[in-house]
């Protein structure tokens, strides 16, 4: 799916599908945003929620070394586990859809790195 943005400030995309936005279509596909579009407002969106993800790894990655420093239960390594799994996949996500801007990475069908959001474990 490719989406566009109200601005076009002549910015090119190596991938001729354009950025890979960091969510998922409702269909549970990848969303691309158009190459023409830019840097408008879609495009800082998307700027945004990669930042905040990325904020996010971070947070998870200190507090779960915490917990395993010291004696943890069961519960706690499940749900830590499932979180560290969850900012990986976002943070493999953001890797790829930057990589792709920059063409260090090339575009391939066959490679999904997208996450899959299934209900996880039960804490």
């Amino acid at each position: 799916m490719a989406i566009d943005d109200e601005r076009n400030d002549g910015a090119t995309f190596p991938s001729p599908q354009g950025r890979l936005l960091p969510w998922i279509g409702e269909d549970g596909k990848p969303c691309y945003l158009s190459p023409r579009s830019g840097g408008g407002f879609l495009s800082r969106l998307a700027d945004a929620v990669e930042a905040e993800q990325v904020r996010d790894s971070r947070e998870v990655l200190a507090h779960s070394s915490g917990l395993l420093e010291r004696a943890s239960r069961a519960q706690e390594l499940r749900f830590i586990a499932a979180r560290l799994a969850e900012c990986l996949a976002t943070t493999l996500r953001v890797t790829e859809s930057r990589g792709l801007r920059l063409g260090v990475i090339e575009p391939d069908g066959d490679e999904d790195v997208t996450e899959s959001r299934g209900p996880g474990p039960a804490v």
